[in-house]
């Protein structure tokens, strides 16, 4: 039987094929859970009305729980005549894919969590509690923070939002509690022709401290500044216009201000854990009697040694004859231009995230989502957090490139 040579040709077919490309993928109808918020004094929603309704015009869906807008004056009329299904029950407004909080998750809504469910809200590391952590890694949830979301310029545009909103409420605050009907020096803050100016004294040059001195500068208030990095000093002088009066933080210096200051705002913090105290028991004692300290850092624990936890309904105390106003989350009182602030920030992600065709393609793509999100698919992917609790850390980069 003649076996049948195998032909051998002299020259080899190369055929071009088409370059594979990463092709974005289609975009993606989302379903948005908006639940009222049950937190401590969130007045917030995350989105208004009219972002809700650019959302269904462009095809989304967007559930909100009833009454979640009243604490910014946002009515459920107002939310169903802009597209969204009012529902009245807790679990049912869970049940939506993607949530949308003002505020963190909480324990009470730990039995409500789907799997698989996106969750885009504040985290609060000073607050955050690793059960509650542990319960989202197990029912793999991708989760997403307000506090570490970037934008294009490279900054935090929520958290920029809520400290000016912070920064330009405590001059009004100031100034109210300065008022003799509430037990205050009787003094106005800022200036008259013949009388020496209201003097406020500011420690921290952030964004909070830059919008504080703004404020008071443009009342005709003496201002001083106080702040260890100098280059933050010099960046508000160049954003305010003008030369201010500014120190590092040196403690003789700070005390012999704040014994002769009307107003002393605490505005100091670090990225993480606690704020630093940086005023002592003893500076505040010799203060001037009536005069008020605003310490905007309560919620990492302030920075001034006599810093007790205040809330909205009673916000004040007297220790040492000084006006403490201690309240944690400032923007909640002013909820309706927090809502906005907010809103104009999430409401264009949303649509982004649909464009790219849902959030595991946008963090492919977009390197400043990717900053905010802390949890994916249930992997934690927030470094400080798993330090925190002990628990495994993955990294995000190499979690969605072995996912492409």
């Amino acid at each position: 039987m003649a076996t049948t040579k195998p032909i051998i040709s002299t020259s080899f077919n190369y055929e071009t094929l088409e370059e594979t490309l990463d092709i974005k993928v289609q975009g993606a109808r989302l379903e948005i859970g908006i639940p009222k918020e049950i937190a401590f004094q969130e007045n917030r929603i995350s989105l208004t009305p009219d972002a809700v309704g650019v959302l269904v015009n462009n095809g989304h869906k967007v559930t909100v729980e009833h009454n979640a807008g009243n604490g910014s004056h946002f009515t459920d009329q107002e939310y169903s005549e802009a597209g969204a299904n009012i529902v009245y029950s807790r679990e049912e407004i869970f049940k939506a894919p993607t949530l949308i909080k003002s505020a963190p998750i909480v324990a009470e809504d730990l039995p409500f969590l789907q799997l698989n469910q996106t969750i885009v809200s504040p985290i609060h590391y000073s607050a955050l509690k690793s059960n509650i952590i542990e319960k989202m890694m197990e029912k793999k949830i991708t989760a997403l923070s307000f506090e570490n979301l970037k934008d294009d310029s490279g900054t935090y545009p929520i958290v920029r939002s809520m400290s000016e909103i912070a920064g330009g409420a405590l001059m009004l605050i100031a100034g109210q509690y300065l008022s003799s009907f509430n037990n205050g020096k009787g003094v106005l803050l800022g200036s008259i022709s013949g009388i020496p100016p209201t003097k406020v004294v500011v420690v921290g040059a952030g964004i909070v401290g830059e919008v504080a001195v703004r404020n008071a500068l443009a009342l005709g208030a003496s201002v001083k500044l106080f702040d260890n990095n100098v280059y933050r000093l010099k960046q508000l002088e160049n954003n305010i216009g003008q030369r201010l009066w500014t120190s590092v933080l040196e403690p003789k210096i700070l005390a012999k201000q704040l014994k002769t200051c009307e107003v002393a705002i605490g505005a100091l913090s670090n990225e993480f854990g606690r704020a630093p105290v940086v005023v002592t028991e003893s500076m505040v004692a010799a203060m001037r009697p009536g005069s008020i300290i605003l310490d905007v850092a309560i919620d990492r624990g302030g920075c001034f040694e006599t810093s007790e936890l205040t809330s909205h309904e009673n916000p004040t105390y007297v220790k040492h004859g000084v006006i403490h106003y201690c309240v944690p989350n400032i923007p909640s009182g002013f909820a309706r231009t927090a809502s906005q602030a907010i809103s104009n920030v999430l409401m264009p992600l949303m649509l982004q995230v649909s464009d790219e065709g849902g959030f595991e393609e946008i963090v492919w793509h977009n390197f400043n989502v990717r900053e905010g999100i802390y949890l994916f698919k249930g992997a934690l992917t927030d470094f400080y957090i798993s330090q925190k609790f002990d628990l495994k850390y993955t990294d995000l980069n190499l979690l969605i490139a072995s996912r492409r």
